[in-house]
């Protein structure tokens, strides 16, 4: 007789892994910056995922930053918002191919620039 496991998380060598179901409601109603393979940087807000697609709302497109080398610098810092380009936002963009989520700190403030 076979027994059924459930497991919410697995750790394989120091790293977690989740099941994909709960990854994509892990961030979902976060801010977060999403690069893309050839859309660029955008930050909004998740709406949902499904792998490598994902659905934002309230959308800007990072256009350049300043006073953060990294992206990872940006989520957590922010920018030098007189030296960056943050677009005004759309209600809803569906970007493919992501391949870098970041959730953006609590009080980071990346609204629009231009």
């Amino acid at each position: 007789m076979s027994e059924k496991i459930n497991v919410s998380e697995i750790v394989i060598d120091g790293t977690t892994y989740v099941p994909k179901s709960a990854a994509s409601k892990e961030l979902k109603g976060d801010e977060v910056i999403i690069r893309t393979y050839s859309a660029g940087v955008h930050i909004g807000i998740i709406e949902s995922r499904e792998g490598q697609e994902i659905v934002l709302n309230n959308a800007r497109r990072l256009w350049k930053w300043a006073g953060a080398f990294t992206l990872n610098a940006v989520a957590t810092c922010g920018v030098d918002r007189s030296n960056s380009r943050i677009s005004t936002p759309v209600k809803k963009i569906t970007l493919l191919d992501c391949i870098e989520i970041i959730p953006v700190s609590e009080g980071v403030d990346l609204s629009t620039t231009e």
